[in-house]
């Protein structure tokens, strides 16, 4: 449901198919935390009213610091606060997944980590308030603690010890410019079991991805060696990390999305399994096409027009079964609000692949529940026939897009 335009922007969890799950107030409801994310566009602040007129809590939960922010405080830099209601889970992360301890105050009101955070380190922050009703309001945020001066820190993606599919890129998305890109590129190394040539690109001056020719074989092992420790990437500037990361290329599931004919055609290991009526980018708002891969996964998120620059178009509070494929707000997700004779029939979304589904997110039965569950990230999907652009390879993790020549160009010689 999102237009589709500019450049990508970093990934809200871009990077962290995560593994955390622990409680801080009350038992986990990671559905819940996930209603507020972006994408087809979702909302910095959240609407009055939901798109399909339902009840909208009156609980406003405030983050400190807000979304994107960076140079935050080790201590005393994080509070959630709640007006016309209580809070009922807070969860700080951070960027492998660990849960940050912390309290809420005796009338439920507001909420702070125990301790001091890490210095440069990303942390995902959500909150969920439930007003007199029982309705809930959720709020999510991503920023990143103070660096210390004249350092540098690569974020990565996919997370350690994670089973991916075989579209997967590796990337890392630095914190500063890098001008000494040989340096930095020398002092991280991809390899793979069974070997294969693993090449990087970079994507700017704080971006570089790397990837095989073709997509992985499944069972591959990879490893990420990342050797900054002392690497002065730019003039004064050095790297500070020295750590390895593993992961597992899973089952090879390669969907296509043919927009002239609405169905999406999901193949694992080349045989089809199944074929699902779909409903794409409408008249105005033509899907992307090209390869894209799935780099996040919330059973309900929010999206909302406004977000995407289109004004107030929509406001959705709760879109089921949501599988990210752009930076910039292309998914595929469930699709509530639109009679099942739509899909396979008429192209209506603002650029997203939509599958016929139902509120809530809870049932596997529905096309978009189905292949919600059938997915992991790193699966490709394939849009064609839409008639759109194709996608810019740095949208996302969509480096595929380019041939091998025109990927290997933009490496750096060793």
């Amino acid at each position: 449901m999102s237009q589709q335009s500019g450049a990508g922007r970093p990934p809200v969890r871009r990077g962290r198919f995560g593994r955390a799950a622990a409680r801080l107030l009350a038992p986990a409801a990671a559905g819940v935390l996930a209603l507020l994310l972006a994408g087809c566009g979702s909302a910095a602040h959240p609407a009055p009213a939901s798109g399909d007129g339902a009840a909208v809590s009156a609980a406003v939960v405030t983050l400190t610091p807000g979304d994107g922010a960076t140079q935050v405080p080790a201590q005393g830099g994080v509070a959630v606060t709640v007006s016309a209601g209580k809070l009922s889970e807070v969860q700080l992360k951070d960027d492998h997944g660990t849960l940050v301890p912390g309290t809420v105050s005796a009338d439920g009101g507001s909420w702070k980590p125990v301790g001091k955070l890490m210095p440069a380190t990303r942390y995902t922050l959500d909150a969920v308030a439930t007003d007199g009703s029982g309705l809930q309001a959720a709020k999510h945020a991503v920023f990143t603690t103070f660096v210390p001066k004249n350092t540098f820190i690569a974020f990565y993606t996919p997370e350690d010890d994670s089973t991916v599919g075989v579209g997967m890129e590796v990337s890392l998305r630095f914190n500063r410019d890098i001008v000494d890109r040989a340096a930095v590129q020398r002092a991280v190394h991809v390899g793979a079991v069974p070997s294969v040539p693993v090449v990087g690109h970079w994507f700017g001056a704080q971006r570089i991805d790397f990837r095989p020719e073709h997509y992985w074989q499944p069972g591959t092992r990879v490893t990420l060696t990342l050797s900054l420790k002392g690497v002065e990437g730019a003039p004064g500037v050095y790297g500070t990390q020295a750590k390895q990361v593993v992961f597992t290329i899973g089952r090879e599931q390669i969907s296509t999305a043919d927009a002239s004919s609405d169905e999406l055609t999901v193949r694992r290991g080349g045989a089809v399994l199944r074929t699902l009526p779909i409903s794409a980018g409408g008249p105005g708002h033509a899907s992307y096409e090209g390869v894209m891969v799935i780099t996040e996964m919330d059973r309900v998120t929010r999206m909302n027009s406004e977000s995407v620059g289109l004004g107030s178009e929509y406001d959705i509070p709760a879109v089921p079964h949501a599988m990210r494929l752009t930076d910039s707000g292309t998914f595929v997700h469930g699709v509530y609000w639109r009679p099942a004779s739509v899909f396979g029939s008429e192209n209506t979304s603002h650029g997203c692949i939509g599958l016929h589904d139902t509120k809530g997110g809870g049932s596997d039965t529905t096309p978009a529940g189905w292949f919600f569950d059938h997915s992991i990230p790193g699966d490709v999907v394939q849009v064609v026939g839409s008639g759109g652009d194709t996608v810019e390879p740095d949208n996302g993790l969509n480096g595929w897009n380019l041939s091998w020549a025109r990927w290997q160009a933009g490496g750096v010689p060793q």
